[in-house]
Protein backbone atom coordinates (compact mmCIF):
# COMPACT_ATOMS: atom_id res chain seq x y z
CA UNK A 1 0.00 0.00 0.00
CA UNK A 2 1.41 3.41 -0.88
CA UNK A 3 0.78 5.64 2.52
CA UNK A 4 1.64 8.83 -0.16
CA UNK A 5 4.52 9.97 2.23
CA UNK A 6 7.72 9.24 -0.30
CA UNK A 7 9.73 12.46 -0.44
CA UNK A 8 7.91 13.96 2.79
CA UNK A 9 10.16 15.46 4.76
CA UNK A 10 9.32 13.35 8.69
CA UNK A 11 11.33 14.84 12.25
CA UNK A 12 10.59 11.96 14.97
CA UNK A 13 11.67 13.48 18.12
CA UNK A 14 12.83 10.56 20.57
CA UNK A 15 13.96 9.04 17.17
CA UNK A 16 16.92 6.94 18.38
CA UNK A 17 15.44 4.24 20.59
CA UNK A 18 11.77 2.66 21.25
CA UNK A 19 9.14 3.91 20.07
CA UNK A 20 10.12 6.71 18.14
CA UNK A 21 13.15 4.64 16.49
CA UNK A 22 10.25 1.91 15.32
CA UNK A 23 8.10 5.02 13.89
CA UNK A 24 11.62 5.73 12.00
CA UNK A 25 12.26 3.17 10.23
CA UNK A 26 8.56 2.74 9.54
CA UNK A 27 9.01 6.23 7.85
CA UNK A 28 12.40 4.93 6.17
CA UNK A 29 10.45 2.12 4.85
CA UNK A 30 8.19 4.71 3.06
CA UNK A 31 10.48 6.52 1.40
CA UNK A 32 10.30 9.61 3.92
CA UNK A 33 13.12 11.80 3.95
CA UNK A 34 14.08 11.33 7.81
CA UNK A 35 15.24 13.28 11.01
CA UNK A 36 15.81 12.28 13.93
CA UNK A 37 16.90 13.68 17.36
CA UNK A 38 17.58 12.57 20.30
CA UNK A 39 20.16 13.34 23.62
CA UNK A 40 22.47 10.58 23.18
CA UNK A 41 25.09 10.43 20.48
CA UNK A 42 25.83 6.56 20.68
CA UNK A 43 22.22 6.12 20.24
CA UNK A 44 21.99 8.55 17.68
CA UNK A 45 24.60 7.02 16.00
CA UNK A 46 23.59 3.76 16.38
CA UNK A 47 19.99 3.91 15.00
CA UNK A 48 21.79 5.58 11.97
CA UNK A 49 22.99 2.31 11.31
CA UNK A 50 20.03 0.19 12.12
CA UNK A 51 18.39 2.76 9.35
CA UNK A 52 20.88 2.39 6.77
CA UNK A 53 19.10 -0.56 4.64
CA UNK A 54 15.86 1.95 4.60
CA UNK A 55 16.82 5.11 4.61
CA UNK A 56 20.24 6.80 3.11
CA UNK A 57 20.97 10.63 3.79
CA UNK A 58 19.23 9.97 8.01
CA UNK A 59 20.12 13.49 9.23
CA UNK A 60 20.48 12.85 13.19
CA UNK A 61 20.25 15.58 15.52
CA UNK A 62 21.95 15.52 19.18
CA UNK A 63 19.55 17.92 20.86
CA UNK A 64 18.26 18.44 24.29
CA UNK A 65 13.97 19.46 23.22
CA UNK A 66 14.06 20.14 26.93
CA UNK A 67 15.81 23.51 26.47
CA UNK A 68 15.79 26.45 24.82
CA UNK A 69 19.07 25.70 22.58
CA UNK A 70 18.14 21.88 22.13
CA UNK A 71 14.67 23.17 20.29
CA UNK A 72 16.98 26.31 18.11
CA UNK A 73 19.40 23.36 17.07
CA UNK A 74 16.78 20.72 16.20
CA UNK A 75 14.93 23.79 14.22
CA UNK A 76 18.04 25.45 12.47
CA UNK A 77 19.38 21.61 11.30
CA UNK A 78 16.11 20.29 9.98
CA UNK A 79 15.51 23.78 7.81
CA UNK A 80 19.29 23.65 7.11
CA UNK A 81 19.05 20.48 5.39
CA UNK A 82 15.23 20.46 4.15
CA UNK A 83 13.91 24.16 4.38
CA UNK A 84 10.92 22.49 5.65
CA UNK A 85 8.96 19.77 7.98
CA UNK A 86 6.34 17.75 6.37
CA UNK A 87 5.58 15.50 9.11
CA UNK A 88 5.98 16.75 12.84
CA UNK A 89 5.92 13.76 15.74
CA UNK A 90 6.52 15.11 19.46
CA UNK A 91 8.01 12.42 21.44
CA UNK A 92 10.42 12.47 24.83
CA UNK A 93 11.48 10.54 27.48
CA UNK A 94 8.73 10.79 30.37
CA UNK A 95 9.16 12.71 34.09
CA UNK A 96 9.89 10.22 37.22
CA UNK A 97 7.35 8.53 39.05
CA UNK A 98 6.93 9.14 43.10
CA UNK A 99 4.19 9.82 45.30
CA UNK A 100 1.18 12.33 44.36
CA UNK A 101 3.05 14.71 47.35
CA UNK A 102 6.21 14.08 46.48
CA UNK A 103 7.64 16.36 43.80
CA UNK A 104 8.53 19.85 44.73
CA UNK A 105 7.73 22.75 42.17
CA UNK A 106 10.96 22.62 40.22
CA UNK A 107 10.16 19.29 39.27
CA UNK A 108 7.01 20.09 38.31
CA UNK A 109 8.99 22.81 35.89
CA UNK A 110 11.00 20.40 34.38
CA UNK A 111 8.00 18.17 33.58
CA UNK A 112 6.39 20.48 31.56
CA UNK A 113 10.10 21.37 30.35
CA UNK A 114 10.33 18.02 28.87
CA UNK A 115 6.98 17.29 28.08
CA UNK A 116 5.26 20.35 26.45
CA UNK A 117 7.87 22.74 25.62
CA UNK A 118 8.85 20.90 22.56
CA UNK A 119 5.60 20.08 21.62
CA UNK A 120 4.42 24.13 21.48
CA UNK A 121 7.97 24.98 20.45
CA UNK A 122 8.44 23.10 17.33
CA UNK A 123 5.21 23.41 15.94
CA UNK A 124 5.13 26.61 16.07
CA UNK A 125 8.46 26.39 13.85
CA UNK A 126 7.00 24.49 11.52
CA UNK A 127 3.16 24.49 11.39
CA UNK A 128 3.24 27.87 9.86
CA UNK A 129 4.86 26.16 6.64
CA UNK A 130 2.55 23.34 6.30
CA UNK A 131 -0.27 25.42 6.45
CA UNK A 132 1.00 27.73 3.28
CA UNK A 133 1.97 24.09 1.41
CA UNK A 134 -1.76 22.98 2.67
CA UNK A 135 -0.56 20.15 3.83
CA UNK A 136 1.10 18.52 7.47
CA UNK A 137 0.79 16.17 10.09
CA UNK A 138 1.58 16.55 13.32
CA UNK A 139 1.42 13.14 15.44
CA UNK A 140 2.10 14.02 19.34
CA UNK A 141 2.49 10.44 21.32
CA UNK A 142 1.46 10.97 24.86
CA UNK A 143 0.11 7.96 26.70
CA UNK A 144 -2.47 6.24 27.93
CA UNK A 145 -2.69 7.76 31.47
CA UNK A 146 -4.98 10.63 29.73
CA UNK A 147 -7.45 8.66 29.93
CA UNK A 148 -7.15 6.45 33.37
CA UNK A 149 -4.12 8.18 35.57
CA UNK A 150 -2.04 5.75 37.26
CA UNK A 151 -0.61 5.96 40.31
CA UNK A 152 2.62 6.87 41.21
CA UNK A 153 2.50 9.26 37.62
CA UNK A 154 1.45 12.26 38.93
CA UNK A 155 3.63 14.32 36.85
CA UNK A 156 2.86 12.60 33.61
CA UNK A 157 -0.84 12.37 34.41
CA UNK A 158 -0.59 16.34 34.33
CA UNK A 159 1.51 17.54 32.45
CA UNK A 160 0.58 15.10 29.13
CA UNK A 161 -3.28 16.24 29.75
CA UNK A 162 -1.65 19.92 29.19
CA UNK A 163 0.40 18.75 26.03
CA UNK A 164 -3.55 17.52 24.47
CA UNK A 165 -5.39 20.10 25.59
CA UNK A 166 -2.66 22.53 23.29
CA UNK A 167 -2.73 19.90 20.37
CA UNK A 168 -6.46 19.61 20.50
CA UNK A 169 -7.02 23.39 20.31
CA UNK A 170 -4.41 22.86 17.58
CA UNK A 171 -6.28 20.67 15.31
CA UNK A 172 -9.09 22.98 14.78
CA UNK A 173 -7.45 25.98 13.94
CA UNK A 174 -5.73 23.79 11.16
CA UNK A 175 -8.19 21.44 9.53
CA UNK A 176 -9.16 24.01 6.56
CA UNK A 177 -5.04 24.49 6.20
CA UNK A 178 -5.07 20.46 5.12
CA UNK A 179 -2.73 19.95 8.46
CA UNK A 180 -4.30 17.21 10.78
CA UNK A 181 -3.15 17.08 14.31
CA UNK A 182 -3.42 13.71 16.72
CA UNK A 183 -1.94 12.19 19.34
CA UNK A 184 -1.51 8.96 20.34
CA UNK A 185 -1.79 7.01 23.36
CA UNK A 186 0.23 3.99 23.89
CA UNK A 187 -0.07 1.59 26.94
CA UNK A 188 2.86 -0.28 28.69
CA UNK A 189 5.13 -1.09 25.87
CA UNK A 190 8.54 -2.62 26.22
CA UNK A 191 10.52 0.02 25.89
CA UNK A 192 13.88 1.10 27.90
CA UNK A 193 11.36 3.81 29.70
CA UNK A 194 9.30 0.65 30.73
CA UNK A 195 12.31 -1.37 31.93
CA UNK A 196 13.53 2.08 34.17
CA UNK A 197 9.62 2.67 35.61
CA UNK A 198 9.69 -0.70 36.65
CA UNK A 199 12.77 -0.47 38.39
CA UNK A 200 12.10 2.74 40.15
CA UNK A 201 9.21 0.51 41.22
CA UNK A 202 11.29 -1.85 43.17
CA UNK A 203 13.07 -0.02 44.80
CA UNK A 204 10.36 1.54 46.24
CA UNK A 205 8.19 -0.88 47.28
CA UNK A 206 8.94 -4.93 48.69
CA UNK A 207 8.47 -6.26 44.70
CA UNK A 208 10.21 -8.18 41.82
CA UNK A 209 10.09 -6.38 38.51
CA UNK A 210 8.40 -9.46 36.86
CA UNK A 211 5.80 -8.87 39.14
CA UNK A 212 5.66 -5.49 37.83
CA UNK A 213 5.34 -6.69 34.44
CA UNK A 214 2.77 -9.20 35.56
CA UNK A 215 0.66 -5.91 37.03
CA UNK A 216 1.17 -4.11 33.91
CA UNK A 217 -0.19 -7.18 31.25
CA UNK A 218 -3.02 -8.41 33.45
CA UNK A 219 -4.20 -4.62 33.14
CA UNK A 220 -4.71 -5.27 29.28
CA UNK A 221 -7.25 -7.41 28.13
CA UNK A 222 -4.20 -8.68 25.52
CA UNK A 223 -2.28 -10.01 28.48
CA UNK A 224 0.99 -9.18 27.23
CA UNK A 225 2.62 -5.78 26.54
CA UNK A 226 2.55 -3.48 23.44
CA UNK A 227 5.76 -3.74 21.38
CA UNK A 228 7.35 -0.62 19.16
CA UNK A 229 6.50 -1.58 16.48
CA UNK A 230 2.73 -2.10 16.75
CA UNK A 231 2.40 1.76 17.67
CA UNK A 232 4.76 3.40 15.19
CA UNK A 233 2.33 1.81 12.69
CA UNK A 234 -0.82 3.34 13.99
CA UNK A 235 1.86 6.79 14.25
CA UNK A 236 2.41 6.34 10.79
CA UNK A 237 -0.67 5.45 9.39
CA UNK A 238 -1.90 9.24 11.41
CA UNK A 239 1.18 10.79 9.44
CA UNK A 240 0.13 9.44 5.53
CA UNK A 241 -1.77 11.37 3.03
CA UNK A 242 -4.56 8.23 3.61
CA UNK A 243 -5.25 9.62 7.19
CA UNK A 244 -7.37 13.20 7.02
CA UNK A 245 -10.21 14.90 8.85
CA UNK A 246 -14.32 15.21 7.07
CA UNK A 247 -17.30 16.06 8.33
CA UNK A 248 -18.22 12.84 7.20
CA UNK A 249 -15.43 10.45 7.65
CA UNK A 250 -15.11 7.26 9.02
CA UNK A 251 -13.82 6.55 11.95
CA UNK A 252 -11.96 3.70 13.63
CA UNK A 253 -11.78 4.11 17.64
CA UNK A 254 -8.64 1.48 18.64
CA UNK A 255 -8.59 0.47 22.31
CA UNK A 256 -7.21 -2.06 24.61
CA UNK A 257 -7.00 -1.94 28.68
CA UNK A 258 -9.57 1.08 27.81
CA UNK A 259 -12.18 -1.65 26.13
CA UNK A 260 -15.24 -0.02 28.07
CA UNK A 261 -14.01 3.83 27.16
CA UNK A 262 -14.05 2.97 23.06
CA UNK A 263 -17.31 1.73 22.85
CA UNK A 264 -18.64 4.88 24.48
CA UNK A 265 -16.32 7.10 22.47
CA UNK A 266 -17.97 5.10 19.68
CA UNK A 267 -21.63 5.66 20.90
CA UNK A 268 -21.00 9.52 21.35
CA UNK A 269 -19.46 9.84 17.90
CA UNK A 270 -22.44 8.16 16.54
CA UNK A 271 -25.01 10.20 18.37
CA UNK A 272 -23.52 13.81 17.03
CA UNK A 273 -24.30 12.89 13.53
CA UNK A 274 -21.02 14.07 12.34
CA UNK A 275 -20.11 10.70 11.30
CA UNK A 276 -20.88 8.28 8.74
CA UNK A 277 -19.64 5.38 10.59
CA UNK A 278 -17.99 4.40 13.50
CA UNK A 279 -16.47 1.17 13.99
CA UNK A 280 -14.25 -0.14 16.52
CA UNK A 281 -11.37 -2.48 16.36
CA UNK A 282 -11.68 -5.19 19.28
CA UNK A 283 -9.29 -5.25 21.87
CA UNK A 284 -7.33 -8.77 22.07
CA UNK A 285 -6.92 -9.24 18.07
CA UNK A 286 -4.03 -7.59 17.45
CA UNK A 287 -3.15 -4.16 15.65
CA UNK A 288 -4.95 -3.08 12.96
CA UNK A 289 -3.30 -3.63 9.32
CA UNK A 290 -2.62 -0.38 6.84
CA UNK A 291 -5.12 -2.64 4.73
CA UNK A 292 -7.97 -2.29 7.31
CA UNK A 293 -6.51 0.90 8.55
CA UNK A 294 -6.89 2.46 4.52
CA UNK A 295 -10.75 2.49 5.03
CA UNK A 296 -10.97 5.17 7.38
CA UNK A 297 -10.62 9.00 7.43
CA UNK A 298 -9.79 9.62 10.99
CA UNK A 299 -8.49 6.82 13.72
CA UNK A 300 -9.21 7.51 17.53
CA UNK A 301 -5.89 5.52 19.88
CA UNK A 302 -6.72 4.48 22.92
CA UNK A 303 -3.92 1.48 24.35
Amino acid sequence: MDLGITGKVALVCGGSRGIGFATAEEFAREGAQLVICGRDAAALASAVDRLAPHAANVLSIQADLSTTDGIATAVAQTMGRHGRVDILITNTGGPPTGPVMGFDWAAWERASELLLRSVVELTRAFVPGMRERKWGRVVGITSFVLKRPAPSFVLSNAVRAAVTGYLRTLADDVAADGVTVNTVLPGFTETDRLVGLAEAIVKRTDTTRDAVYDVWKAESPTRRLGTPDEVAAMIVFLASALSSLGQTAKVLVVGSALAGYVSDVQTKLLATGNFAQVDTFAAGTGTPTLAQLQNYNSVLVFS
